[in-house]
């Protein structure tokens, strides 16, 4: 709870009026989540204008609203009156929380790959250390050992503060944190201070947001520029930077805070050497400072090397051993949905990984291709109402590796699938090698099983692109689909 007035100090006021002599027990932007004696933003969006829900927020029990435009509401209502609603709320919704994340120790992961498999990989070493940790990202929330669901890889500034203040009504020590090149461009974690930002890599990904591919790398550095910021309130900063990534030197650039970068060309301060993989898992050697550690990790995948470095660098940026992050990491599994190896007793094998961007699709089929005894086959698509100039890149690059293609729908959102897959077919049918094929098969259900069908003794069958979702995104409604579940399903059928 707040004063009315102290919150109204956070903010550049244009015009005040109505009572001011409140106190606030609830801030939001959702109409629909009003309560007694809150405080309503009206955001004005690129869709929904919340000026438009103030009466609504009203009836439910809101005593103070800050608007953007004139509005008309009852006397006793109080009326803040500023030039950026959403400024407003960056400015005010961490105080009213009183700065959550300044009472835990937070760690942002930020890249176009490899977020989600770091955050959990951390969190499974500062678990084993016997930490208390919480986590935010594209496949959960997590406080503790309980999950909950979650919209977008980063939570708005309301939904973020409530979290964060939830982790630490819950003692939670950390919290590990996916930082999405989007809430960093539009703030939604204001008000948030990180103690670690860790760099994965950079590939073409959400330019129909940032529209140029310079714009989502400064994006991406923005967090790097405010781990080293000199207003920060707690100590012992650090940077972890995948210096093998064709931007790391960029991004190095951007921070002050003490770097580590990591590498598997030994270019690094953090190394990876001696790489070997199978299907399920992956041995290698680890050198820091002088000392060499065999690691032997039940995931595989030259991008889950640079995934378990980007993780001990942060721990070491957190003064954790590196033999007892060593420990740790013998008894990680992989992520739901990231290069996930579905078992039903065949001979060959079925993978299926949230790969969605080129980049993704590429390393997981270098994989592949380094483990692979047979053919290579794929099925993937792409989303709709996201950035179309990759399909053609991603239609390529799945020719180029693979030996058999289902080209099929992913998310198509408000776009014609058919249109989507015919863009994906473009690429495809330039780098088709001889010998290889494809497929068109729209219906996302069918193309699984027609994969598995065809799969024969020492195959791989990659599915990818949605990974731990259970959903599919139509035009008019969002329908169950899960791609293991799908997997699963064709393959106890032969």
């Amino acid at each position: 709870m707040k004063s009315l007035k102290d919150i109204i100090s956070t903010l550049d006021v244009q015009e005040l009026q109505g009572n001011q002599d409140v106190v606030i027990q609830d801030i939001t932007a959702d109409s629909r989540a009003v309560k007694s004696n809150s405080l309503f933003i009206a955001l004005d969006g690129a869709t929904v204008d919340g000026h438009n829900y103030i009466d609504k927020a009203i009836e439910a029990g809101a005593v103070a609203v800050i608007v953007s435009k004139p509005v008309t509401v009852p006397n006793d209502i109080c009326v803040i009156t500023v030039f950026d609603t959403r400024q407003a709320m960056m400015a005010c919704v961490p105080y009213f929380f009183d700065y959550p994340a300044n009472r835990m120790r937070m760690i942002g992961v930020t890249g176009t790959n490899g977020k989600t498999t770091t955050t959990h990989m951390i969190r499974h070493i500062l678990k084993a250390q016997g930490y208390k940790v919480g986590v935010i990202g594209t496949v959960h929330i997590m406080i503790g050992d309980t999950s909950y669901p979650i919209h977008n890889t980063t939570p708005d500034v309301v939904d973020l503060q409530h979290i964060l203040n939830q982790m630490v009504q819950e003692d939670v020590t950390y919290c590990v944190m996916e930082v999405s090149s989007h809430a960093l461009a539009l703030g939604r974690v204001s008000g948030v201070e990180f103690d670690t930002a860790v760099f994965t890599n950079l590939t073409q990904d959400h330019l129909d947001f940032h529209k140029t591919f310079e714009n989502y790398l400064q994006a991406k550095c923005k967090l790097f520029e405010q781990v080293s910021a000199s207003n920060q309130v707690k100590g012992s900063k650090g940077a972890v930077i995948n210096i093998d990534d064709a931007y790391g030197h960029r991004v190095v650039e951007k921070t002050a805070a003490p770097t580590i970068t990591y590498s598997t060309l030994g270019n690094g301060s953090l190394n990876a050497s001696d790489v070997h993989m199978s299907t399920k898992m992956s041995q290698y050697t680890v050198n820091y400072n002088g000392e060499s550690y065999p690691v032997s990790m039940n995931t595989t995948g030259l991008f889950n090397v640079y995934n378990t470095l980007a993780a001990i660098g942060a721990c070491l940026q957190e003064g954790i051993s590196m033999e007892a992050i060593d420990t740790a990491l013998k008894t990680f599994s992989s992520v739901p949905g990231r290069f996930e190896l579905i078992e039903e007793g065949q001979d060959f094998a079925v993978v299926v990984d949230y790969a969605h961007t080129p980049d993704g699709l590429q390393n997981i089929l270098e994989t592949a291709k380094a483990i692979k005894e047979n053919r290579i086959i794929i099925v993937f698509g792409c989303g709709g109402d996201r950035d179309a100039t990759k399909r053609p890149i991603m239609g390529r690059i799945a020719a180029e590796y693979g030996d058999r293609i289902y080209v099929t729908s992913d998310n198509p959102r408000t776009e014609d699938p058919i249109q989507i897959v015919k863009d994906v077919e473009v690429g495809v049918k330039e780098a088709l090698r001889d010998g290889t094929s494809y497929e068109v098969i729209v219906d996302r259900r069918k193309a699984i099983n027609h994969a598995i069908h065809d799969a024969k003794a020492g195959d791989i069958v990659i599915i990818a692109g949605k990974g731990h979702e259970n959903y599919q995104i139509l035009k008019n409604e969002t329908i169950h689909f899960d791609d293991r579940e799908e997997a699963r399903q064709a393959l106890k059928e032969i």
